[in-house]
Formats: C-alpha cells, sequence, structure tokens
C-alpha cells in the first residue's frame, strides 16, 4: 500500500506543478475530440442504419454469411 501510495503522489504532485504540460493537455484533447466526433460525423456514415430494412443484426448476420 505504501508504494501505491508514493506512486500516486509522483504524479499528484507531477500534474499539479506543470505550467507548459496542461497547455499541451489541452492541445492533445481537443485534438482528440476533432477525430473521434467530427470526423465521425463527416467521413464516416451509419451504413448499417442505411441499408437495413428491419433488424440491423439480421442484416449484418446475412453480410457475413453469405
Amino acid at each position: 500500500m505504501k508504494f501505491l501510495r508514493r506512486v500516486w503522489d509522483l504524479y499528484y504532485d507531477g500534474f499539479r506543478s506543470m505550467t507548459l504540460g496542461r497547455t499541451l493537455w489541452a492541445i492533445i484533447l481537443i485534438k482528440l475530440f476533432v477525430m473521434f466526433f467530427v470526423l465521425k460525423l463527416f467521413f464516416f456514415p451509419n451504413y448499417i442504419k442505411e441499408h437495413a430494412q428491419g433488424d440491423p443484426a439480421e442484416f449484418v448476420a446475412n453480410e457475413i454469411i453469405p
């Protein structure tokens, strides 16, 4: 338990005293948001929703198993 506490204190103190790191983390989070949310909306349409008539699970099963 003492080891886990020391590890927690190390990371806690490190993140608390960051100055440039906070800006870098903000940039990373913004880039992740753009990659996973914005790009999905515009470049990856919901193929199953557009092509399945009725049950999506049945559509997938029919597409996988010829």
